[in-house]
């Protein structure tokens, strides 16, 4: 971590001196002078993370360089946050604590320069104790090899566990059977994927070993490759591992041969034999590409498994023919028994006594159906007899995962996926433990926060926003963050697929965001007196927070404590962070803005959605760092003329989304004509249309996220010559100022390659005859159109649409979807009143996977074809006549048509209360 934090400070040392030339002047040669001394430092600290510290002194040193670092920062932020207070003409507000007093300019320099030098000279003393950077941390094995020994325990303990002691594991294990013995004569990959813990090892390991499948193979091998691979001692060990699967003796010369005259070897011993070769614990692609060249293709029926916790080593298949298995928690069920069966193993039948029951259940909770984590931590209980010794742990989990021996195995295993991650996604990673538990991330909101936060790196020619994509894919993909289905507030049947982080993982991420003083998070439940964090996550607030020393290294704030916080303790507590970067009040109740937020020269991200607050003062145009604001779901209906003034600004969210089925689905923002101004503002939505707007935006030609409300027909040509220079536009939205309103959509279209999202709300005279040129578009959403002609014909011509969500789109009797929608994985039909007959014919939309039916009062029958949606996985019926609902449901007539949606949700009010019935 002391690697990371190293990068990212010269990274901002690099910005500052290449764009804040003036503003430095007088210091910029000490500036230079740090930065230069930290990238010969990054050189000793790239060794540092390849070796573990083994001594006191060499930990020391590692933390020094990071304190050092974070000195560094405090120090130019300081002198920033003066010489903009200069510039500005403003003096610093009473009610912010205030460091810095008001000396002339010049003094100022000097002081800032002196504790720059003081900086340096202390650099330049960690090293001249050690050789000037030369001491490498030596003595002992290094962390990879500690690591790679531990995994290679773990792998050879994996055969030896007894059949009666695995939970949930005979199912997955035929379906591996079926794949490894199937007719198939062509090479076929196999690949079990998931987190670190979750049984991917143990369950190859029970098929491997299983007679019937041996037998089914003339020679047979298992090799652990870990992170730190050496392609040579891999192609010996295979060596090994095939000739002892035979009973013969490989040549003594195996230790002196070269690569090449391994892979000979290899290959020509292979070549008229079916085998099986199980690579476990594959960490990078590159290990399969040069491996695979030993491994050709006879078509004998040979088969490959991979054990990984990367998707993209998991779907790479380099020509050959692939199985995909994505290795899933144990159900409750399931996890209570393994935790039974280890934690009680002394007991006659073993099971958990009444008294102990409900603290057992809080652990197998926390564990999330991971089985290491629900093995470790019921051998960790099993020692424990009594409920107080019981109740301890179950409060300091925390405390017990890095301090309890019997858990340094799990521990270290799911570590490993942390330890191999590159610098910025270690921040980004980190960052996501801030959340409180069980959270459900936005991936919007975290991305806009790694980028605030200076983690994302600058790639030329791709915006911080992909770049920030690319990294979240990343960490799904290293099963670093999971899927997780969630409900959409106010939306019965408004399903998304979210984030989570799990929950042990988070723990020992905590522990480590901690450590390394990278955040920390606050419940209440301790007395804080100083902070040496770098980033506050406040949980839960307990009474007034007095001063605590070291407030004013904190640079970002997150408040999930929503009800809590008086707008006057608020503001206390905002005023003493004037170095805020980012700012996260989302939903928290407060109804005017902290006065202090507008003296916060450093701020790039400011989050008010949800709050309600009801206007923004003029001083707003203070923040002229500010990249993001979000105001959506606030009170506030018009934004003040100083919003010209945050010219860096590249994000503005001011949108009120009310979630209902009728036209008034959203409302915009007024805003002044001066806002076009802001030409490096990538997304506005939504900006209220009165005037000149939909001319003026125009002016705004970095845009690629736009929604207008209350846009009126005679606002046409303005609109789509302003739409015309949007070149780089991905999502449209265009409201009507009412529901009789025409939306102005009748002119031809300009060119629009990039455009991936549509979102037309109102009345439409005619199917859109541009809708199929839109070859990017994956997203369309067509509100209160009211066509009388059928639209479907025009829409299934486009090849990448993914999403399609029609509400009172058609005031026709049939839906007809007679061809196309190729990718189309999530269909959302609302409000057709009239609609009584819905068809779907074999072979269109062959990959739907998610399903709405609200509101179809007119249906008179189950809609047909839902048989031939053999992708389906969720199925939502709202409002819909019962005689439908019966038809489907076992023992109906249609129920045939359904039985193999695995989750049917059905949707109905009883009691002012919104009932989900599962009809699976």
């Amino acid at each position: 971590m002391a690697l990371s934090v190293t990068d990212l400070l010269i990274g901002k040392l690099a910005t500052i001196l290449e764009n804040e030339g003036t503003t430095i002047a007088g210091v910029r040669h000490e500036v230079d002078k740090i930065k230069e001394e930290f990238l010969s430092m990054k050189a000793f600290l790239l060794d540092a993370e390849a070796n573990k510290p083994k001594t006191e002194g060499q930990k020391l040193w590692v933390a020094r360089i990071r304190d050092l670092a974070y000195d560094v920062e405090d120090i130019i932020d300081e002198f920033m946050y003066h010489m903009y207070e200069k510039q500005s003409g403003g003096r610093l507000s009473r009610g912010l604590h205030n460091s810095i007093r008001a000396p002339c300019n010049l003094w100022f320099r000097h002081k800032i320069a002196k504790k720059l030098r003081k900086i340096t000279d202390m650099i330049k003393a960690i090293p001249e104790r050690n050789q000037r950077y030369g001491v490498g941390l030596v003595g002992g094995a290094t962390t990879s090899e500690d690591i790679q020994k531990l995994v290679q325990n773990q792998a050879e303990s994996s055969f030896y566990i007894m059949e009666d002691e695995l939970v949930g594991i005979e199912g997955k294990k035929q379906i591996l059977m079926g794949w490894l013995m199937d007719d198939e004569q062509h090479q076929t990959v196999i690949s079990v994927v998931g987190m670190g813990g979750s049984g991917k090892t143990t369950l190859v390991a029970k098929t491997f070993t299983n007679e019937l499948v041996k037998r089914h193979f003339d020679c047979y091998a298992w090799i652990t490759v870990s992170q730190t691979y050496d392609v040579v001692h891999l192609f010996r060990s295979l060596i090994r591992e095939l000739y002892k699967s035979r009973k013969e003796n490989f040549p003594a010369i195996l230790n002196a041969m070269s690569r090449i005259e391994l892979l000979e070897l290899l290959v020509n011993y292979l070549e008229s034999k079916k085998y099986l070769v199980v690579l476990d614990d594959v960490w990078d692609i590159k290990v399969w590409r040069e491996i695979k060249v030993s491994l050709q293709d006879r078509q004998l029926g040979s088969r490959v498994v991979l054990t990984t916790r990367n998707e993209e080593v998991a779907s790479n298949s380099f020509g050959v023919e692939i199985y995909i298995y994505h290795i899933q928690p144990l159900q409750k069920k399931e996890a209570w028994e393994l935790f039974n069966r280890k934690a009680f193993s002394t007991k006659q039948h073993k099971t958990c006594p009444t008294e102990l029951k409900s603290l057992a259940c809080q652990l197998v909770e926390r564990c999330e159906g991971l089985p290491l984590g629900i093995v470790a931590l019921a051998g960790l209980m099993s020692s424990k007899k009594s409920l107080d010794q019981w109740q301890q742990v179950c409060n300091n989990l925390n405390w017990y995962l890095h301090n309890n021996s019997s858990l340094d195995t799990m521990r270290n295993i799911l570590l490993l996926s942390f330890t191999d991650l590159p610098s910025q996604l270690k921040h980004c990673f980190l960052y996501c433990s801030l959340f409180p538990e069980d959270y459900l991330f936005n991936t919007k909101r975290l991305t806009r926060l790694w980028i605030a936060e200076g983690f994302v790196e600058n790639v030329k020619g791709v915006t911080p926003e992909e770049v920030a994509g690319a990294y979240l894919r990343e960490l799904c993909f290293r099963s670093m963050l999971q899927f997780a289905d969630g409900f959409v507030s106010g939306s019965p049947l408004g399903r998304l697929r979210k984030l989570k982080m799990h929950d042990l993982m988070r723990e020992l991420a905590l522990s480590t965001a901690e450590k390394e003083k990278f955040g920390y998070v606050y419940d209440g439940r301790e007395v804080m007196e100083e902070i040496s964090t770098r980033r506050l996550s406040i949980h839960r607030m307990k009474g007034e927070i007095k001063s605590w020393r070291g407030m004013s290294k904190i640079r970002s704030l997150l408040v999930f404590d929503t009800d809590m916080f008086s707008l006057s303790f608020l503001n206390t507590l905002v005023s003493r962070f004037k170095l805020l970067r980012t700012l996260d009040l989302e939903d928290v109740q407060i109804d005017k803005l902290p006065a202090a937020i507008v003296y916060m020269f450093n701020l790039r991200y400011l989050n008010l959605k949800g709050t309600l607050i009801e206007e923004l003062p003029e001083s707003i145009r203070r923040l002229r760092n500010l990249q993001f604001l979000n105001i959506r779901d606030t009170k506030i209906e018009s934004l003040p003329q100083g919003i010209k003034r945050l010219l860096n600004l590249r994000n503005l969210i001011m949108y009120r989304y009310t979630r209902d089925l009728y036209f008034k689905a959203a409302s915009g923002t007024e805003a002044p004509s001066n806002i076009c101004k802001l030409q490096k503002l990538q997304n506005l939505s939504i900006i209220e249309s009165e005037g000149d707007t939909c001319r003026l935006i125009g002016n705004m030609t970095q845009l690629k996220y736009i929604g207008i409300s209350n846009v009126k027909e005679r606002d046409e040509i303005d609109l789509w010559v302003s739409i015309k220079k949007f070149t780089l536009l991905q999502s449209l939205g265009l409201l009507a100022s009412n529901e009789e309103e025409i939306l102005p959509v009748k002119a031809q279209c300009p060119p629009l390659p990039h455009l991936r999202k549509l979102n037309l709300v109102g009345r439409l005279q005619n199917v859109i005859p541009w809708f199929s040129s839109l070859h990017s578009l994956t997203s369309l959403v067509l509100h209160w159109s009211r066509l009388e002609d059928d639209l479907l014909p025009q829409i299934e011509a486009l090849c990448n649409l993914t999403r399609l969500y029609l509400c009172n789109a058609y005031v026709g009797e049939e839906l007809c979807f007679r061809r196309g929608f190729v990718k189309l994985m999530r269909l959302e039909l609302l409000n057709f009143a009239s609609v009584k007959k819905i068809t779907i014919e074999n072979g269109v939309m062959p990959n739907l996977q998610y399903l709405c039916v609200n509101s179809f009062m007119e249906l008179k029958t189950v809609p047909l074809g839902f048989e031939y949606l053999s992708t389906l996985q969720y199925l939502g019926l709202k409002d819909v006549p019962m005689e439908v609902i019966r038809s489907i449901q076992k023992g109906g007539v249609d129920h045939y048509k359904v039985q193999h949606i695995p989750e049917i949700i059905h949707v109905f009010e009883q009691s002012s209360k919104w009932i989900h019935e599962n009809l699976a």
